[in-house]
């Protein structure tokens, strides 16, 4: 781990110099450079500490680099097309993807299809049939719905103009592209 690059760059960051960490947390100017430069790893008392000095919680420490906030700006989305439906692809993480899909009229995200899986959708824009099962529900703008995505399911834009919905799914494997 580099927690002690972090922790340089949060002091960095928060114009703390050393002197002054080390009247915050009783720790060594040494100790402190040491750290810095991952010489030496501290306690989880001492890294407590120092994060509460910092202002940071606690595991925001412990995090790797991968496992840190994400950004996709609106203009670096992936966008891709599926059955002439257009998918732009938000931010995800891990087993969670999140996207917004635009449906035509009359068009479908795809006939009833089953995979591993949670799926949460919510109705940005339009009306919707959104089947699983033996349930079948229209829902419109503002209306949000979810299921058990193992259970074969469907949805198609019943209304005169796209619909547009914001779709998350989770799986706790890696999910392959869906659309």
């Amino acid at each position: 781990m580099d927690i002690g690059t972090k922790i340089r760059a949060i002091r960095n960051r928060k114009k703390i110099t050393i002197a002054q960490m080390c009247e915050g947390t009783g720790l060594s100017k040494g100790f402190i450079s040491n750290m810095e430069n991952n010489n030496t790893s501290p306690s989880i008392n001492t890294l407590s500490t120092i994060a509460e000095f910092l202002g940071v919680p606690l595991p925001y420490l412990l995090l790797e680099k991968k496992q840190h906030m994400r950004v996709v700006r609106k203009e670096a989305r992936r966008i891709s097309s599926f059955n002439n439906l257009k998918i732009e692809h938000l931010a995800s993480k891990g087993g969670l993807r999140n996207m917004i899909v635009e449906i035509p009229p009359g068009a479908a995200i795809e006939e009833p299809h089953s995979h591993e899986g949670e799926e949460c959708h919510l109705v940005v824009e339009g009306k919707i049939l959104a089947e699983q099962g033996e349930d079948s529900f229209i829902v419109e703008e503002g209306d949000s719905f979810s299921w058990n995505a193992s259970v074969p399911h469907y949805v198609k834009n019943i209304g005169e103009d796209k619909a547009v919905i914001f779709i998350s799914i989770y799986s706790d494997t890696e999910l392959k592209d869906l659309l």
